[in-house]
This record gives structure tokens, sequence and C-alpha cells, in this order.
């Protein structure tokens, strides 16, 4: 029986505006409770409403939005929530950070995860905010990448996903942005030791610094959405 040869085809409408609307999502784009409409969507991408449809289903199916009538919605996140999603990520990411130190075997792996901090070094001294959080996705993107186990890959994947857009929005601090970069440095400094316990030690300091930066920015919205916050 002769075999069967894969097709090489470029990704689906519907794949590529579930990929933009997550990223742009994920990047902060949408702002919480404001609706995401198939119509006004639609026109935004120059698409039709059913691949809209399908893409907010989808993103609905993970957990990133949530259904309201007609339209979906950012989740409003509480401490619980954020407890919950950070309870899942220090049981994985820390093993998964040990698993990638294992198996780093030169320099070479290492040098998208050292130019990446160097450009979130540079953006920080120069307050670009952006480029710091686009240094900061590649320096993630990049130790992700040699997680063994593919499976794990996508539960981390997913959950880190569920909290990053609220993360974004803390990046415009610059007392949030050295705490991460100390985080960053020293998780690069046990890769390049090959040091996994140290790494995995680095990874859980990292999260728990990470968690207590979201729920103080989650007071905060919350304090302005009562009329407590300041406001501009």
């Amino acid at each position: 029986m002769a075999s069967l040869k894969a097709l090489d085809r470029p990704d689906s409408l519907g794949e590529r505006t579930y990929l933009a609307l997550r990223d742009h999502l994920l990047s902060g784009g949408f702002v919480g409770g404001a609706p995401m409409q198939e119509e006004a969507l639609a026109t935004r991408f120059g698409v039709s409403r059913t691949p809209v449809r399908e893409a907010l289903a989808r993103l609905a199916s993970e957990g990133l939005i949530e259904s309201s009538g007609r339209s979906y919605l950012l989740p409003a996140l509480s401490r619980r929530d954020i407890d919950d999603i950070y309870e899942l990520r220090l049981l994985l990411e820390p093993e998964a950070i040990r698993q990638v130190t294992q198996r780093l075997n030169g320099r070479k792996q290492l040098r998208p995860i050292r130019d990446q901090l160097a450009a979130m070094v540079t953006a920080h001294a120069a307050g670009d905010i952006d480029a710091f959080s686009n240094a900061n996705y590649r320096y993630r993107a990049a130790w992700l990448e040699l997680i063994p186990n593919r499976r794990l890959l996508r539960a981390i994947e997913l959950y880190a996903d569920h909290v990053r857009y609220l993360r974004v929005l803390t990046l415009g601090e610059a007392g949030t942005r050295v705490v991460v970069l100390k985080g960053l440095k020293r998780l690069a400094a046990a890769f390049a030791a090959g040091k996994p316990a140290d790494a995995a030690a680095a990874m859980r300091d990292h999260l728990h610094a990470a968690k207590r930066i979201l729920q103080k920015a989650l007071d905060r919205q919350k304090g302005r959405g009562n009329g407590h916050g300041v406001r501009g």
C-alpha cells in the first residue's frame, strides 16, 4: 500500500483569525469588560463573521474569554483565580525548567535567552515598555522551545496565557520591570551553570514574585472600579 503524503497547505482563514485575535488579546489589546462582538471584529480584521465566530468559540473553550449574551468578554479575574492559576504554574514550570536545564548542551542553546535578556535590560534603561514586553515574551518562548515534553509545554502555555494580558499591563511600572529582570537574570545564570535544582528554585521564586505583582494590580484595578482608585 502506497504511503500517504502530507499536504503542504497554508493555515486556514479561521486559524489565522484565531491566532491574530489570541495575540491581540494576550498583548492587552482588549479592555476587561469590553464586549468582543463578531461584526465589529470581522470588520476590523477584514474577514467574514464565520472565522471570527470560530475563533471566539475556540478562545472561550480555552478559558481565555467567556460568553456574555451575543458577545464575549475577558473574564474578570479574582484573587482566587490568580491563586488557582499560580498553584498550577508552580507545579508545572519549575519541573519544566529543571528538565530544560538538564538537557542544555552548549552555549548555542543559551544564545536566544541571553540575547533577549540583554534586549530587556536595554529596553528598561530606555523606558521602552513595548520593547521590554516583546523581549520578555521572546525570552520565555526561547526556554519553552527547549521543553522535551510537549504535553507539558501545552499545559504551561495555557495557564500562563490566562494571566498574560494582565501581566502586560503591569510592565509599565519600572519597579515591576526590575523584579522581572532580577528573576530572569537568576534563571539565566542557573541555565549557564547547568544546575537544574537552582533553575527550578529560581523559577519558583520568580512565579511567587509575579503572583504578588498581579494581585496588587488586581486590587488597584478593583479600587478604581469602586471609585477608590486614582482617576486620570
